[in-house]
């Protein structure tokens, strides 16, 4: 049976050029000693500390001490309101080294960009000086982490949104090395489906920063729900997870059936195991919203 494909879109080595379809970039990460894998998921968050983002930052320092985690996944828009003016810019210390420093949160962050990113140096985010700035950053458009017991596919989403090609308001979007659009996506849609099918991990998670599926404020993603959704061969309601500002107040129905909505700040936590995967949603004050579990069938992968 195929391995279940879990979507976190509420989460290295050079990006491929837009000309031409590559295998995704990989990193290997181990995991524990008795086969289990934790972490903390966080995504909307660069605010300088503003709109409880301190305070979301020292929940996650709490949980992560708690349960021993391997690394964090940050799904995008990590800088406001866009992104860095560059790899001098201060606001990635200023909102993310000075922000995350419990001793748990000292770990390997995964990252992909979110729109706002875009809206200001791409590139920076991806260059490796940053990295000499807080070890911990890293960075990339699309890549794969394996961890043995899990395979995370990071998806560069913002390129699919077409209103940020044909009617960017006041901001402008850094498509260095995405455009042309159509290009782009083709390849990140053709690595992608490569790499799920290559993978022989006992879980496929799939991170981005715009959700497939939502009823808050933006709706689905129109776009990803005919390019990307198709090749997943198993997904999940995604969950806007917020770690800075929000309280839209906006709920709106689609055809899914929702499991749990919460429009607050907070974050996400995953722990794995061969057998089965156990998330939980945290509010600012650390309190634990909603569970979820999700067993791998005994007949195997």
């Amino acid at each position: 049976m195929d391995a279940p494909v879990i979507t976190l879109l509420v989460f290295l080595v050079a990006v491929a050029a837009a000309t031409a379809a590559a295998e995704m970039p990989r990193m290997e990460h181990p995991r524990k000693g008795d086969g289990s894998l934790s972490l903390l998921a966080v995504g909307d968050w660069g605010r300088r500390g503003a709109y409880n983002q301190s305070m979301v930052a020292a929940q996650m320092g709490i949980v992560g001490e708690k349960m021993d985690i391997d690394f964090v996944i940050s799904t995008g828009d990590n800088f406001y309101k866009n992104g860095l003016t560059g790899v001098d810019d201060k606001a990635f210390e200023e909102s993310f080294s000075d922000i995350y420093t419990a001793k748990s949160l000292h770990k390997p962050w995964y990252t992909v960009l979110g729109n706002h990113d875009y809206r200001g140096d791409a590139l920076a985010q991806l260059s490796p000086v940053l990295r000499k700035v807080d070890s911990r950053w890293i960075c990339i458009k699309s890549f794969v982490v394996s961890a043995e017991i899990a395979d995370f596919f990071f998806v560069d989403t913002t390129p699919f949104v077409l209103k940020y090609w044909t009617d960017p308001k006041n901001s402008k979007y850094d498509w260095r090395g995405v455009s042309p659009r159509e290009t782009y996506i083709a390849n990140v849609l053709k690595d992608l489906e490569d790499a799920l099918e290559q993978s022989k991990a006992p879980w496929k998670i799939v991170v981005g920063h715009h959700a497939i599926r939502s009823v808050s404020q933006h709706g689905d993603t129109k776009e990803l729900l005919e390019h990307l959704l198709p090749i997943l061969k198993q997904d999940s309601v995604p969950d806007e997870r917020a770690g800075s500002k929000a309280w839209r107040g906006v709920q709106t129905a689609n055809t899914d059936k929702v499991e749990f909505f919460y429009d607050g700040q907070g974050f996400m936590s995953l722990r794995l195991t061969a057998a089965e995967a156990s998330l939980a949603f945290y509010d600012v004050a650390g309190k634990i919203l909603h569970t979820w579990m999700v067993a791998k069938p005994a007949t195997g992968y």
